[in-house]
């Protein structure tokens, strides 16, 4: 191995402040360009796309689970997938590893859900084996084509108006690697992360950054967007929830 050499204390300093202004920069730059991705145009979704889940059958408004934002990653888990039904795509899982605790997209109202052609039955065995508490559901119709995720892996956003549900963006390829993190999660969706330093179009939901982070088991309720909002999540110790 051809390694680089071994410098001085100063030497090193130096070295890491120059890469460190590059850094700075392609951070910069990937906040402006969450910013494009919150001003980028909606767009409809007209068919009332079904889907099986551990309680029966859902349509898609169903997913946001009471939320106003919905992230669907297409995992590929079903007959044709290597290793089924043993189990399944090994890229797929290494993302589903790398899922932050879902806690805090909740608290920015926002769902995290999967999709795949498996049968409940085999979704939960998988689940099981794997250690992952991931909503997901089964697809019983042309989603994945229509939202082009039919033949290769990849995660939509979708935001909701009341019953209307509008697509707003799409990760995929090697976009997906970089995914898992709260933080990359929310930067895809059309209300970003929901601080007041974002460059966010008027009227955006938005609170002071820190604020409303929280341990993940102390969110006194996750699915309302208000808890986030409250004097008790206002600190980064948060607050002690009376529930057990």
């Amino acid at each position: 191995m051809n390694l680089p050499p071994i410098v001085s204390p100063q030497e090193w300093d130096a070295a890491r402040e120059k890469l460190l202004v590059k850094e700075k920069a392609l951070t910069r730059a990937r906040d402006a360009l969450a910013a494009e991705r919150r001003r980028m145009p909606r767009l409809a979704v007209e068919q009332d796309y079904a889907f099986e889940g551990p309680d029966g059958r859902v349509r898609l408004l169903d997913l946001f689970a009471g939320r106003r934002q919905l992230i669907v990653y297409r995992f590929f888990f079903e007959p044709g997938v290597a290793g089924w039904p043993e189990h399944g795509c090994r890229g797929c899982s290494m993302v589903a590893d790398q899922v932050a605790h879902l806690a805090h997209l909740n608290a920015r109202d926002t769902t995290l859900a999967f999709v795949s052609r498996a049968p409940q039955a085999d979704i939960e065995r998988w689940k099981a084996r794997m250690g992952w508490d991931i909503p997901w559901y089964t697809l019983t119709d042309d989603f994945d084509k229509d939202f082009d995720v039919d033949e290769w892996h990849g995660t939509n956003a979708f935001l909701r108006e009341g019953d209307r549900v509008f697509r707003t963006y799409l990760v995929n390829a090697r976009g997906d690697e970089a995914m898992g993190s709260t933080w990359s999660y929310l930067d895809i969706t059309a209300l970003g992360r929901q601080e007041t330093w974002e460059d966010s179009p008027d009227g955006y939901p938005q609170t002071p950054p820190y604020g409303w982070w929280n341990l993940h088991d102390q969110y006194d309720e996750p699915t309302v967007f208000e808890a986030a909002l409250s004097d008790a999540a206002a600190s980064q110790r948060g607050s002690r929830s009376a529930r057990s």
